[in-house]
């Protein structure tokens, strides 16, 4: 006689969900890498003879990292995102969870004022300042993803890895 015990379909619905939360968090995290080796390149870039070029390139580059970043907020605070279900999960992370869902608010901040410190004109003067204040903006960016990978293994013992 089997003994087999049927698979419970609400369980392996919720692997499913899990799955597709956690693929679209990699996703994100991965165009959010891709941004930030962007925006690093950039600020890199001489800029003592043509300020207004660097400037252009420095504004493009934020502006695709203000989009990426408001896609990962999407994904991870959206209706169905990845906090919502960490919380369904596991109610002792709910802090971890606002933690990050107050830094993706100052962060967002930080990024639409480089936005607006890079649009032209931009002087020879601003950029040390605009540098500055990227370069913070990049490790805090690094600091929170790192505290996002650390609440996720928390919450699935799963590493969502770096996405390189």
């Amino acid at each position: 006689m089997d003994a087999t015990v049927p698979a419970d379909p609400a369980h392996s619905a919720d692997a499913a969900a899990h799955t597709r939360e956690l693929d679209a968090v990699r996703r994100r995290r991965a165009e959010l890498r891709e941004s930030l080796n962007s925006l690093e390149a950039a600020l890199a870039a001489p800029a003592t003879e043509r300020p207004g070029h660097w400037g252009e390139r420095a504004h493009d580059v934020l502006t695709q990292l203000a989009h990426d970043f408001a896609e990962h907020v999407e994904v991870t605070e959206g209706p169905d995102g990845l906090h919502q279900s960490i919380l369904s999960g596991d109610l002792r992370l709910a802090n971890a969870v606002q933690r990050l869902q107050a830094e993706h608010i100052d962060i967002a901040a930080d990024i639409a004022k480089l936005c607006t410190a890079t649009e032209v004109p931009l002087t020879s003067s601003d950029i040390p300042t605009v540098r500055e204040e990227a370069t913070r903006l990049i490790g805090r960016l690094i600091r929170h993803r790192q505290r996002g990978a650390d609440l996720v293994y928390e919450a699935f013992a799963t590493d969502i890895g770096g996405g390189d």
